[in-house]
């Protein structure tokens, strides 16, 4: 059986539309993803903030230096 490879940005707008679909739990939603709760939140709120382009990965650099 091969590996199935999903990457982020695949998976995350499948969360957020199962998410406003209302079947499952918060809980259980990221339970179901393999995510953190605290991730769920994230994903949920930027996508309020910005549509799809608010999934995509940020960057961990600062961004300015002390």
């Amino acid at each position: 059986m091969p590996w199935v490879e999903t990457s982020p940005m695949n998976t995350r707008p499948h969360f957020v539309a199962d998410n406003r679909l209302g079947r499952y739990s918060r809980a259980e939603l990221c339970a179901r993803y393999g995510i953190s709760r605290k991730a769920g939140y994230q994903w949920r709120a930027r996508y309020h903030q910005k549509g799809l382009p608010g999934l995509h990965d940020r960057g961990h650099a600062p961004h300015h230096c002390p």
